[in-house]
This record gives C-alpha cells, sequence and structure tokens, in this order.
C-alpha cells in the first residue's frame, strides 16, 4: 500500500465518481480505477459500490476513509516537523559556559535572541570551567561551549574568538594604592606598583592564557608575583578581595560585582597587554542545524558588539 493508493481513494471518497476524481487528479480513469482494485484486493474487501452514476462508499470503505485520512494528516504532520529540525527550528542544544564569560552581556544576548528565533528549541545550559567544557565538546556531551582562553586544543574541535576585552586590576576598598584616587575615576595603577602585594587567581588549568599573561607581564615588570591563592571561578577570587585576602585581575565586564567592597583599577605599562577573550568552542564535524544557527547568531552577535 502507497500513499497514492490513499489519496486516490479519498478523492473518489469525496467524488463520489470516478471519472470526476480522476480528472481532479490529472490522469485517465481507467488508471485509477485499476488502483483502486489493487487497494481493495490488498485490503480484501471492497470500497466502493460502482453503479451507473458513480461510486458509493460501502460500510468498510466509510470507516477506511477515517483511517485514511489519519494516516495522511501523520505524514504530513511528521513531514513539517522534520522539515522544521532539518532547518533547524526544533531539536535540543546543550550550550556549555564559564561563570567569567557568562558575566559579558553578549552571553546573555545571544543565548536570549537564539531563544527567541528557536523557540522551539531545548536548551540545556550547563556551567563549568574551560577544561570540563571543553572536554563535555570533546565527548559529545556538550554542543556549544562559551568560555574564555582554551585550555587545550584537542583535534576536532574548533576555537572561534568572538572578542577580547581589557582586564582589570581589583583591590579591596581603602588599598593604599587607591587612597586618593577621585570618585567616579576609575584609578589607573602601574603593574610595577604590585610587587609586594598577594595575588589571588584562577586555577592555571581553568585560565591558563589569561594565568600565564599575568605572571610574564610581572616578570617583565621585574618582579615574580606573590600567590596567596588559587581558585576554581573567577567570582571566587573577587569575593576574595572584597574580604581583603588579596588582589587579583579580571574581565573588565565583571566590574559591577561587589562594587561596594572592591575598586577596579585599569592597569597601566603591562606587557603582554592583558586581555581576557571569550571564545565559542564546537567540534569541527558538526553538521547539526541547531548547532549551525547558534554560531552564525552568535557571529552576528559579536560583529555587532564591536561595532
Amino acid at each position: 500500500m502507497e500513499l497514492r493508493h490513499l489519496r486516490y481513494f479519498l478523492m473518489v471518497a469525496e467524488e463520489q465518481h470516478f471519472t470526476r476524481a480522476a480528472e481532479r487528479l490529472n490522469m485517465q480513469q481507467p488508471p485509477l480505477s485499476h488502483q483502486i482494485r489493487l487497494l481493495e484486493e490488498e485490503l480484501g474487501f471492497e470500497l466502493f459500490r460502482r453503479h451507473p452514476k458513480g461510486a458509493a462508499l460501502t460500510a468498510g470503505g466509510a470507516v477506511f476513509v477515517q483511517e485514511a485520512q489519519a494516516i495522511l494528516r501523520s505524514v504530513e504532520q511528521a513531514s513539517a516537523r522534520a522539515a522544521r529540525a532539518a532547518q533547524g527550528f526544533e531539536g535540543a542544544l546543550a550550550i556549555g559556559f564559564t561563570s567569567s564569560a557568562a558575566a559579558h552581556p553578549l552571553i546573555p544576548g545571544i543565548i536570549r535572541a537564539y531563544r527567541d528565533a528557536y523557540p522551539d528549541v531545548h536548551l540545556e545550559l550547563r556551567e563549568g570551567n574551560a577544561a570540563e567544557l571543553t572536554e563535555g565538546i570533546e565527548n559529545g556531551k556538550v554542543n556549544i561551549a562559551l568560555l574564555r582562553s582554551p585550555v587545550s586544543r584537542p583535534r576536532g574541535v574548533q576555537f572561534l574568538p568572538l572578542l577580547e576585552e581589557e582586564m582589570l586590576l581589583i583591590l579591596p576598598v581603602g588599598h593604599a594604592l587607591v587612597a586618593g584616587a577621585a570618585k567616579g575615576e576609575m584609578p589607573v595603577i602601574s603593574l610595577k606598583s604590585l610587587a609586594e602585594e598577594q595575588f589571588i587567581l584562577v586555577r592555571r588549568h581553568g585560565a591558563p592564557g589569561m594565568y600565564s599573561d599575568l605572571l610574564e607581564a610581572c616578570e617583565n615588570a621585574g618582579f615574580t608575583p606573590k600567590i596567596a591563592s588559587e581558585v576554581e571561578r573567577m567570582l571566587t577570587n573577587i569575593s576574595l578581595v572584597a574580604a581583603g585576602a588579596g588582589i587579583s585581575v579580571v574581565p573588565a565586564s565583571m566590574k559591577d560585582f561587589h562594587r561596594d567592597s572592591v575598586v577596579y583599577c585599569r592597569i597601566r605599562n603591562a606587557k603582554p597587554r592583558l586581555v581576557a577573550p571569550i571564545t565559542l568552542v564546537s567540534r569541527e564535524d558538526s553538521v547539526s542545524p541547531t548547532e549551525t544557527n547558534f554560531l552564525e547568531l552568535a557571529k552576528t552577535f559579536a560583529r555587532q558588539h564591536k561595532s
């Protein structure tokens, strides 16, 4: 039994006449009658009672009308859903992000725009560090990751830089280096003036690029930084600075955290320049329409943010 047989049958049932049904189907009447006979033979009962003025449904034919209509509706719905999935309008997407990347307005902006454009795609949002998210991409448990600097570059995983922003120094309120700073203006602190300070940093495996850049800049400024503690998340080091446990550096987009307890400062004379990237991570061989749509939207948002 083929779908065309069901369509032929329903047309004859609607017209109650083989010739008129054939005309509407743009075919000859004899082939149509032959196809209906084949369908009846397959079913094992007559669908129509033929008479000189046309064709009337039998009891079995009347029931089969409802079933045939239901089958065709189901096929149409399945086809429509499959087409939406093929275009990325339905499906699921697992998105991972680091807390420091999510603090940048670009990230929630991208996710919200994607939700608006593709409301029928189920989003699973996960937080993790860069190492965890990169491993999730590699093993297929995460589709898209948004992080700062890559911690590793496994084969088959691609890294797309979206933007980079300035790193800021954070000091506890009342620190001597900002005692005379004018209100309303962000202080500018020379890196070499931090030689005697205790640094609180994100662990090397969590932010290796930013970590190593800071160490190199300190060495170039003439000192080796004193590391008081290492933490897993950038939000944690801001809290520790607020508690007076040391100083730290964070991306500029995090400058609204703990504003009553810490002071954010620009850094002067850092070589290399201290910047924090935002990187989009995905598999190179992914052909998922949902992922493709997210990637394109993220690129568009990043271009708009830079302009």
